[in-house]
């Protein structure tokens, strides 16, 4: 037995999947797109929290990977 929020979903799925064959993006991309205009009554762009950093942190990995690769003994 299907609950009313099992057909909601399976609706919302069915449009989803519809919406990304007629524009030829990704599904997820639309789902963002959607759950963003719920929760934010917007699409736009939303500013930033705070300064962003100068290396991330993968950055800072591969910083240290290629350091210890051209210099080991200094490791």
């Amino acid at each position: 037995m299907q609950t009313a929020s099992t057909n909601i979903c399976k609706r919302l799925c069915k449009f989803i999947h519809e919406i990304s064959l007629l524009l030829n993006i990704p599904q997820s991309t639309v789902s963002g797109i959607i759950t963003k205009w719920k929760q934010l009554g917007t699409t736009a762009t939303q500013p930033q929290s705070g300064r962003p950093c100068k290396m991330t942190d993968r950055g800072s990995a591969h910083a240290e990977v290629h350091s210890a690769q051209k210099s080991p003994t200094v490791c």
